[in-house]
């Protein structure tokens, strides 16, 4: 077996690397600080094409594959977890409905402006009272003629305010729970679209987080993706997909935090030597080393199956579950490698791990995950 990355994936890797050390990482402590999404970071991050990672060329995008895509969001994550969740939450949900569940002239009108960063996506399924629980969801779409009207709250929303367009979960035959959900586009500007409070976060601070409220939000049925009552099996499908990418989001974040924690201990001096020459601090970087290949392993492994084709509801939660808990504990060590220094906003660590803890919570908690895992592996899958 063939880890080798192909020609192509090494010049993502490389292409993306390069634009995230020059782009992203002079300011990612400043937009941390600020708590507001740069403005500035979208034209630039069109230029290597972080907009339509997945999008076929035809409607303005890069084309590329999961493994591609993944590889992409680590080389942002690695410098601000913020912009990695911006990038795959934009094109694994969002996009990624559209792509998946919209016909022709929806993927027409919509694709290219998301691929080239003119619109950002947003993707509305958490509401206030439900989270996990998808059959809890209170937001309504009642058929109106040849319209629909939303009604209902969602909230944790990523480019909740930004984004110019929302792909938007409700049930349309409430009877039948998660099986009578229908997705939505709704533009931003659609009269009964109403954005509501920013949320303020532990981390991801730089990533633009609200509250949204439809009231008697009327859109023509042409918006509606995919068929009636079928959104919530699209969006399994959608989910599936999107937790290869938040485990490439923390893999970004964990190997960031190691590689921190690695130079500092070259660097920082006690009792006459560096650090790193103490079998506590090697220790320490060697269990963080492993667990991050493991999670690049697992990573690579589901986003293959997804371009073979192949069923990969447990490869993608293992990698999103051991991702997501191991860049946790490499931020935690790397703190503790940097001592008091690493408490504070000096250095990067501290921030590497308010942003790491989002990806055992989003797109399906860890807990979820095992439940998923578990399921699979009961059913032989």
């Amino acid at each position: 077996m063939d880890f080798t990355l192909s020609e192509n994936h090494r010049l993502i890797r490389d292409t993306v690397r390069d634009f995230a050390t020059r782009e992203i990482r002079p300011h990612a402590r400043r937009w941390d600080v600020e708590e507001r999404f740069p403005a500035s970071f979208v034209p630039r991050a069109n230029e290597v094409g972080l907009w339509g990672l997945r999008v076929p060329e035809k409607y303005g995008g890069s084309g590329l594959d999961m493994l591609g895509a993944a590889i992409a969001v680590e080389e942002v994550a690695r410098q601000d977890g913020a912009m990695g969740l911006t990038v795959a939450s934009h094109n694994g949900l969002c996009t990624g409905h559209i792509l998946l569940a919209g016909n022709e002239e929806q993927k027409l009108r919509w694709l290219p402006k998301l691929a080239s960063g003119e619109w950002l996506g947003a993707w509305a399924l958490t509401e206030p009272g439900s989270g996990s629980d998808a059959a809890g969801a209170r937001t309504t779409a009642a058929k109106k003629g040849d319209r629909w009207v939303l009604n209902g709250t969602k909230t944790f929303i990523t480019q909740g305010s930004i984004g110019r367009i929302c792909v938007v979960l409700a049930s349309t035959t409430p009877a039948r729970k998660q099986r009578g959900i229908t997705a939505f586009a709704v533009e931003h500007g659609t009269p009964g679209f109403l954005v509501g409070r920013h949320l303020e976060k532990l981390g991801m601070r730089a990533s633009d987080t609200t509250e949204l409220t439809f009231e008697d939000c009327e859109i023509p049925d042409e918006n509606r993706l995919g068929e009636v009552d079928h959104g919530f099996l699209d969006t399994l499908q959608i989910l599936d997909r999107g937790r290869i990418s938040i485990a490439a989001l923390a893999l970004g974040i964990g190997r960031g935090a190691v590689e921190e924690a690695r130079a500092y201990a070259l660097e920082r001096k006690q009792f006459g030597k560096a650090i790193g020459e103490f079998q506590a601090i090697q220790f320490m970087l060697a269990s963080s080393f492993a667990e991050m290949e493991a999670a690049r392993l697992l990573t690579w492994r589901a986003a293959v199956w997804s371009d073979l084709g192949r069923r990969h509801t447990a490869q993608s939660s293992m990698a999103k579950l051991w991702a997501s808990e191991a860049a946790t504990r490499a931020c935690m060590r790397a703190i503790q490698i940097h001592g008091g220094y690493g408490y504070t906003r000096e250095f990067p660590v501290e921030r590497y791990l308010r942003d790491a803890k989002l990806c055992e919570i989003g797109e399906g908690t860890s807990e979820i995950q095992r439940l998923v895992i578990s399921r699979e592996a009961l059913q032989g899958g």
